[in-house]
């Protein structure tokens, strides 16, 4: 998958604090979390057992705006603080973590779930990684 998010912070003028590329995969892993979070909550209202299904829609949306948040926190540098981004990091591998666990009760019974919970866990590894390099 080819995105614009390793051109971009290649053209920042200014030195980054970060790995750039462990940022750059972090910033994707979190656009594709919020992606299928959203689609998996989407899916789920389409469901016949809608009602069983309200915790899992509304841990997509929370964490499909959570992840989107770190992202666009994440792409900017200007005027960084990495006490808001280790915040913001720790947030999302929670709300990864919980969101993936409640798809995971689900994924038997709804591939989208399934698939919702495989890009949580992939998301929120890779914020564990970025923010073990954050000093």
């Amino acid at each position: 998958m080819t995105t614009t998010t390793v051109p971009m912070m290649n053209t920042y003028p200014l030195p980054i604090n970060l790995d750039r590329a462990k940022l750059a995969a972090t910033i994707d892993a979190l656009i594709s979390c919020s992606e299928a979070c959203t689609a998996c909550a989407d899916a789920c209202l389409s469901e016949d057992a809608v009602n069983e299904l309200t915790k899992c829609i509304r841990t997509n949306l929370d964490c499909a705006d959570i992840c989107d948040t770190t992202a666009r926190v994440l792409s900017r540098h200007t005027g960084y603080d990495a006490n808001i981004s280790r915040t913001l990091l720790e947030a999302c591998i929670m709300a990864c973590k919980t969101c993936g666990d409640e798809c995971g009760r689900h994924a038997d019974s709804h591939e989208h779930c399934r698939i919702c919970a495989d890009a949580c866990r992939s998301c929120e590894q890779a914020c564990r990684e970025l923010l073990a390099t954050m000093s």
